[in-house]
């Protein structure tokens, strides 16, 4: 018989993409994976040989959507939506019981089902993990977000969810402190790495092989290519668009500029033929071929322009995309320009001068390799599969 695998994602693109090459691979070796998921991004999952399992979301999708600026309120629609589902979760897998549990960060429901059916709930985290030390390091933030009123109510409802389901802990303990977890990003993008306990494994990126097989033609005038990417869930940047198209419109530079759902290409007005404009574009294909990569600096992005050795410009909107921007910088590879000091000029000067400099150029070599030495998906499958033995 297959083991049963049951993977509790999170209604993220972002928070999607880094397990789909793991959950494919895991199924080629012949696990049965049940991969939980909002219903917008079935698709996203449909192809990786899992049986997916999708429920409905409140996560804001659509070119309305906006996500709350407090930390709180922005954690209560994780949780909420973990509440809401699991009665459905039970209900499906109580006949169909899991051998193990993986989840994103964002599935809060996940350890749950792992104490529910008495198996291991492993975590794939796509972004940085706690280190020892962790909770005195980042007091004054951690205790500026659990103290508010937001923070407050959001600890309530999720103790109160624990004991419900036979968990008598607090919830920011139980939330904080992972049994174990399979670390899916760079160890070079991980703050304090070598403080970081031994419950983590780090099996770095996990880049999905079908991402991988898009392809992207470069320009034929051998011009270098300039990606401008905010990620899925930051793209409604006009006035950083707008600040594109003035600084590079001397013509050395391909501009790929994707723009996502909320913005109009008609909003930029009449474009030279050395920029494209997409709602999306094969992000890898491209960072295969760029030169440069301005980018809101999330995990996601930060990695792959790592794994093709790409310099970046960094312009973090919120969250983990600050330190992110910042470590960038700090590793030699990466320019953190805040968004209040962007402006046509600043941001040509940041490019030029990331993508001008034989140091970056000689880290960004250095990195690539460490990079692509984790092992990746086939030593996170071999690091989930050690649970099932």
């Amino acid at each position: 018989m297959p083991r049963h695998i049951v993977m509790v994602g999170c209604s993220a693109p972002s928070h999607v993409y880094p397990s789909l090459g793991l959950i494919r691979e895991l199924v080629r070796r012949g696990n049965r994976v049940s991969y939980v998921v909002g219903e917008p991004l079935a698709e996203l999952v449909a192809g990786t040989g899992a049986d997916v399992v999708t429920h409905p979301t409140i996560f804001p999708f659509g070119p309305a959507s906006e996500w709350p600026e407090d930390p709180g309120t922005a954690m209560r629609v994780f949780l909420d939506e973990a509440i809401t589902i699991h009665p459905q979760l039970t209900a499906r897998f109580d006949g169909d019981r899991p051998d193990l549990v993986l989840y994103d960060i964002g599935g809060l429901g996940a350890t749950l089902l792992g104490h529910r059916y008495g198996v291991p709930a492993v975590q794939l985290s796509p972004t940085l993990v706690a280190w020892d030390g962790y909770e005195q390091d980042m007091a004054e933030t951690l205790q500026a977000i659990r103290s508010s009123p937001s923070g407050m109510d959001y600890n309530r409802a999720n103790t109160a969810w624990l004991r419900e389901n036979g968990i008598d802990a607090d919830g920011w303990d139980w939330l904080g402190h992972p049994a174990h977890i399979v670390s899916l990003i760079p160890r070079a993008m991980q703050p304090n790495a070598e403080r970081v306990p031994a419950n983590v494994r780090f099996a770095g990126p996990c880049l999905d092989p079908q991402r991988l097989a898009e392809t992207w033609t470069p320009p034929a005038d051998g011009k270098p290519v300039l990606l401008v990417s905010f990620g899925t869930a930051y793209t409604d940047q006009l006035d950083v668009y707008r600040a594109c198209t003035a600084a590079f419109a001397d013509g050395r530079w391909h501009v790929v500029l994707t723009i996502g759902k909320h913005v109009s290409p008609q909003d930029l007005g009449p474009l030279p033929e050395f920029f494209e404009v997409h709602e999306r574009v094969p992000q890898l294909a491209v960072l295969e071929a760029a030169s440069a990569f301005i980018t809101h600096a999330g995990m996601g992005s930060c990695t792959e322009s790592l794994w093709y050795g790409v310099p970046t410009v960094a312009v973090p909107q919120a969250v983990d995309q600050f330190g992110n921007a910042a470590k960038l910088e700090e590793l030699g590879v990466g320019k953190h320009l805040p968004a209040e000091q962007l402006t046509a000029e600043t941001l040509r000067a940041a490019v030029d001068e990331v993508a001008g400099s034989p140091a970056v150029a000689e880290r960004l070599t250095a990195l690539r390799k460490e990079v692509r030495a984790h092992g990746g998906i086939d030593a996170a499958a071999d690091a989930v599969e050690d649970f099932l033995a």
